[in-house]
């Protein structure tokens, strides 16, 4: 009997491209490393980051030289764009962890291909956050006295300060997420220290496979060690970004003092998580040609939890004004006519229009597929989220209750310096860790080998 033709749907089509083996998968994963040559454009995007990098750290330099005064920070926006980027990168952070913990103890196994991406990008968006609140302390150098160490004063951090609060999620969430990310590579990096040929690679990827030599009990405790550390992750990306609102959501301003806010925050994390992650993987998947690996389908569904948390971010929104009309408070009433009609009214609609009207056409299954189209509609989201938190730090601050205190903020060159400067960093972290590492994991990605077409 002959076997019928059928067409693939984005629903039915396999999580790994025809005709791949075990072979094919370890031999192009791991050529991209050990042997093809570093595309032009990944070398000019390697340069456009590094000169970003510098700017970044002249920023630093002259901040550690002049203070924050060279920021547009004042009284009584004494929050600007140090807090605004330093949720706008741990939200970016947390599509990581939940495509890499949740997802594994959901078993959905279209994460295999796309995992070790978002891991990484998860350890250098944490790292851009952490850079805003240390130098946002005026003297960063000092920046080990919030650290809770033995102290002969018996002097010891404040725990009511949200600052506090901060350090503690941050390192908590990174060094998880760091031995999450590691304890994941080591099969691979064994793999690519089997199959390097220089002898200073098989050197430097062996000794980070840590002696791992693939017996059934190297893989028992490392399937112990992995489900352990997803179950620990796991809470993280519903604290860690609780924590960061908190920061808001214990003061009295209008605005600010919100119990939706640990919610809000966290659907608007795994946003704009998910939309850095189609950022990143749609130009790298067409450059090294992963299409067989990173197929339609993965883009299919990460765009699907795109339109998901974004309609939570749109009833986030419309509960604030919701609440501020219902409450009867005229503060709350004065801050959502603040926003709409203000100073600052256009950046509330262009947010509205960044991050709920736009996204709406992912209900459309062909700009789920189209990659150009889903691509400018990532950026778009990842420009409105970041408007969304300045919208929330700076008009709920630049109105308090006492009028003869209200001041408009306007954010210096050193500020868009020390930002656009963050993004240059995280840039080249990935582009280093592309060149230098299995970007997608190997020993998962066999996995999906006998689940092609389910």
């Amino acid at each position: 009997m002959k076997r019928e033709n059928t067409v693939d749907t984005v629903e039915t089509a396999p999580l790994i491209g025809h005709g791949q083996t075990y072979g094919t998968i370890t031999d192009k994963i791991t050529a991209d490393v050990l042997e093809r040559k570093t595309p032009r454009g990944m070398l000019v995007g390697l340069a456009i980051a590094f000169v970003l990098t510098m700017v970044l750290f002249i920023s630093i330099g002259w901040l550690m030289i002049k203070g924050v005064g060279i920021w547009g920070i004042n009284i009584p926006v004494a929050w600007g764009f140090a807090i605004i980027n330093l949720v706008w990168w741990i939200g970016i952070g947390h599509a990581g962890t939940l495509i890499s913990a949740i997802l594994l103890l959901l078993n959905q196994h279209w994460r295999n291909s796309i995992n070790r991406f978002a891991e990484a990008m998860t350890l250098f968006a944490v790292g851009c956050a952490a850079l805003f609140p240390l130098l946002h302390l005026g003297r960063p150098w000092v920046f080990y006295w919030i650290i809770p160490l033995p102290d002969t004063m018996a002097l010891w951090p404040q725990f009511r300060s949200p600052l506090t609060w901060d350090v503690f999620a941050i390192t908590t969430y990174f060094t998880v997420s760091f031995m999450f990310w590691f304890v994941g590579l080591v099969p691979d990096l064994a793999t690519m220290r089997d199959t390097a040929k220089k002898k200073w690679m098989k050197i430097v990827y062996g000794v980070l496979a840590m002696g791992w030599r693939g017996s059934a009990r190297h893989w028992h405790r490392y399937e112990m060690a992995y489900l352990l550390l997803a179950g620990l992750a796991t809470p993280l990306v519903i604290s860690v970004h609780s924590v960061i609102s908190f920061d808001f959501s214990v003061s009295v301003l209008p605005g600010w003092h919100a119990t939706i806010f640990p919610p809000y925050f966290v659907a608007g994390a795994i946003y704009s998580g998910f939309a850095m992650v189609l950022c990143l993987v749609i130009p790298v998947r067409k450059v090294y040609g992963l299409q067989d690996f990173v197929t339609d389908r993965h883009m299919d569904y990460m765009a699907k939890v795109m339109l998901a948390t974004g309609l939570i971010v749109a009833y986030g929104y419309a509960m604030e004004a919701f609440f501020a009309w219902y409450s009867g408070n005229e503060f709350e009433k004065y801050m959502m006519f603040n926003r709409t009609q203000g100073p600052y009214g256009f950046i509330y609609w262009g947010l509205l229009l960044t991050n709920i009207a736009i996204p709406q056409l992912l209900w459309i299954g062909r700009i789920r597929k189209n990659m150009v189209w889903l691509f400018l509609i990532s950026i778009t989201i990842n420009i409105g989220m970041w408007l969304e938190r300045f919208v929330i730090v700076v008009t709920s601050l630049h109105r308090d209750f006492l009028p003869s205190s209200w001041d408009m903020y306007y954010p210096t060159i050193w500020d868009w310096a020390t930002y656009i400067g963050t993004i240059g960093l995280f840039l080249c972290l990935m582009f280093l860790f592309i060149r230098l590492m299995p970007m997608i994991s190997i020993f998962e990605l066999r996995q999906l080998l006998p689940w092609r077409g389910k």
